[in-house]
């Protein structure tokens, strides 16, 4: 899942530090992605910080969240049917259409998260803004990241920009999917491909949005 959707797990929460958490994983990803963090074992380095304890407990329930999204037939059935419709649009082009129909289902639930007023992203903003630098440099000191400066420039930008709010429109998701595969790929798709990829978010989103919030009851039921 993507930043909102998991946020939307923890949107009640009053805890900054466990919103930090819930997304830090991918976050680090994004800043770098050589990174490879496991601070769920060696939960002891973190105890008697309470905001090390919370950030830990966010990243936690982040793992948990991607294993039940990833393994459930909510998952499999709606990659596999947009996988169809991006097929012909990425035609001729290195990209992966699993790659994509995977991204791409994670941003189309952020999408209709914001556009069903079910996640407040400013809010979600101001959860970060309130975690206490020097915690969370103290947390990634005890998950051994390399590089703090490149980590805390991203979150910046990041936090700053409010990038997300961007994911309101369709025509932003496809950009930001082109963006993401030329991560991977050094020819993805030109201006003609991302218009039709759009037109084919449209219409799958049509039919996600008739039982978008199962997998959302389903992961909480499984939570608690």
């Amino acid at each position: 899942m993507n930043f909102l959707s998991h946020f939307y797990f923890d949107r009640l929460n009053t805890n900054a530090n466990v919103v930090m958490g819930v997304v830090l994983p991918d976050l680090i990803k994004n800043a770098s992605k050589e990174s490879n963090l496991y601070p769920q074992k060696n939960e002891f380095l973190f105890l008697g910080s309470p905001d090390e304890e919370a950030i830990l407990k966010g990243w936690k329930r982040h793992l948990a969240v991607d294993l039940l999204f990833h393994s459930s037939d909510f998952f499999l059935e709606k990659t596999t049917a947009l996988k169809q419709l991006i097929i012909p649009v990425i035609e001729n082009t290195p990209v992966r259409p699993s790659f994509l129909a995977h991204i791409g289902l994670e941003l189309l639930l952020d999408h209709l998260l914001i556009e069903h007023n079910l996640i407040q992203v400013h809010q979600f903003y101001d959860n970060l803004n309130a975690v206490k630098k020097e915690s969370l440099s103290d947390f990634l000191e005890h998950c051994n990241l390399k590089n703090h400066d490149i980590f805390f420039k991203f979150l910046e930008q990041f936090i700053s920009s409010k990038y997300l709010l961007s994911y309101q429109k369709l025509e932003n998701i496809s950009y930001a999917l082109n963006r993401i595969c030329m991560r991977l790929w050094p020819e993805t798709l030109n201006d003609p491909q991302i218009n039709q990829l759009t037109h084919q978010l449209a219409i799958f989103k049509e039919v996600l949005e008739k039982d978008f919030m199962s997998i959302f009851e389903y992961i909480d039921n499984q939570l608690t």
